[in-house]
């Protein structure tokens, strides 16, 4: 597309660019946006270098003008978005790219690619901390999926309302609070359980958490008490029928003197499995596996389309695609969250070509990330972490429900006319 736009003289053309999903997957009742900070990262270090223009060449993938295109390549146009970790729905305008079409174009699977999985996770991460309340989820999904998502999946985990991350790298990188237990290799490595459990209490100290189900629970949680005294920070329940050990887990730490000793279960959960939890005398949950697929939703189906552009005389067009089932909406777009007296969310408000009419509660959504090619929209990551808190506290309680539904408000357009 590049090479043939630059050949007819195109390629300069001013244009506008947006992120949007058609739909929310799973019938979920609203996503979350994650992802931004570590696209603005990517955008700015986004260039070709010698390798990769030599193995264009090598390649033919294009000619020698579009080669010298690229080896100057750097993105030089705005950039607008929803603030990570807020919350959308179908058609909202999650990013606003504006710059010549060439510029533009060539940015759209480094955005899709970052926005569609983080978003993802983000979102699955939403409703698991939803179903969990007040008791902490630990995000342990490293060894579920590729070690660079891995990273990503922790980052966005914690916006969502994740307190930790088994995964270091992630703390390293972006500040995310790490905690995590033994694994049963541990225990199996050591004659006995006394032996292993001994070796981790000397080496950690008695709030340390035990994994107590590579045996028999009973007796393992019987041992760690021993050994650590009721100061034992917590037991891990890996497996079983997790209601019901948890609760004869609970009542055997408090008849040996241990009530501050916590109980933290994994094994598989999901925010269904979160929830079929409430009952049980849980104090936190490890989840690994669906939250790094996106509990059933491995991508947010979100989607770079051209809804505006120069014609030939500088004025800007939209444009729109008509493909059945994939239609789109063209122009360019501003968002607002219409909120009623209680502050209650009420619709997503789209203007097309102009912002929409505030109507006295409302809230304005995109928020300036990049322009003319520099970075103005970083932030730390507690903010993305407090935004969607506040996010999803002002949407209507239908938006809590884990049951497949329709989406928590409607999307509203005001055109221009």
């Amino acid at each position: 597309m590049l090479q043939a736009a630059l050949a007819r003289g195109t390629a300069g053309r001013r244009s506008v660019f947006e992120v949007f999903a058609r739909r929310l997957p799973g019938g979920r009742r609203y996503g979350v946006v994650g992802g931004t900070g570590r696209l603005l990262d990517a955008i700015e270090r986004f260039s070709f270098d010698d390798d990769a223009l030599v193995f264009l060449e090598q390649q033919n993938v294009v000619d020698g003008a579009t080669l010298a295109w690229l080896s100057d390549y750097r993105f030089s146009g705005d950039v607008w978005g929803y603030g990570e970790g807020e919350t959308y729905f179908p058609n909202s305008p999650l990013l606003v790219v504006e710059s010549t079409f060439a510029e533009a174009v060539v940015l759209e699977t480094l955005a899709l690619s970052v926005l569609n999985f983080d978003s993802a996770v983000a979102t699955a991460a939403s409703r698991m901390t939803t179903a969990a309340g007040a008791r902490p989820c630990i995000e342990m999904g490293s060894r579920r999926t590729h070690e660079q998502a891995a990273v990503a999946a922790a980052r966005a985990a914690y916006i969502a309302g994740f307190t930790t991350t088994s995964n270091l790298e992630a703390g390293r990188t972006y500040g995310v609070p790490t905690a995590g237990t033994s694994a049963h290799s541990f225990t199996l490595l050591h004659d006995t359980e006394r032996d292993a459990f001994t070796a981790q209490v000397d080496s950690l100290g008695k709030g340390t958490t035990l994994l107590v189900d590579t045996y028999d629970v009973d007796e393992a949680v019987r041992l760690g008490v021993e050994i650590a005294g009721p100061e034992l920070g917590a037991v891990r329940l890996d497996s079983g029928d997790l209601l019901s050990l948890a609760t004869e887990v609970r009542a055997l730490l408090d008849s040996l003197g241990a009530r501050d000793t916590r109980i933290v279960v994994t094994s598989d959960l999901d925010e269904h499995a979160i929830a079929a939890l409430a009952a049980a005398p849980v104090d936190a949950y490890g989840v690994g596996t669906r939250l790094v697929t996106g509990s059933g939703s491995p991508t947010a189906g979100m989607v770079y389309k051209l809804v505006a552009r120069e014609d030939d005389d500088g004025t800007m067009v939209s444009v729109e695609k008509k493909s059945p089932d994939k239609i789109s909406h063209g122009g360019r777009k501003f968002a607002l969250r219409r909120r009623n007296r209680r502050g209650v969310a009420e619709a997503e408000v789209v203007g097309v070509g102009r912002q929409p009419v505030d109507d006295g509660n409302d809230r304005p959504l995109l928020i300036p990330l990049v322009r003319g090619g520099e970075t103005i929209g970083r932030e730390p990551l507690t903010s993305a972490r407090e935004r969607h808190e506040r996010s999803r506290a002002e949407l209507p309680p239908t938006a809590l429900q884990l049951s497949r539904g329709e989406p928590a408000i409607p999307t509203r357009w005001e055109d221009r006319s």
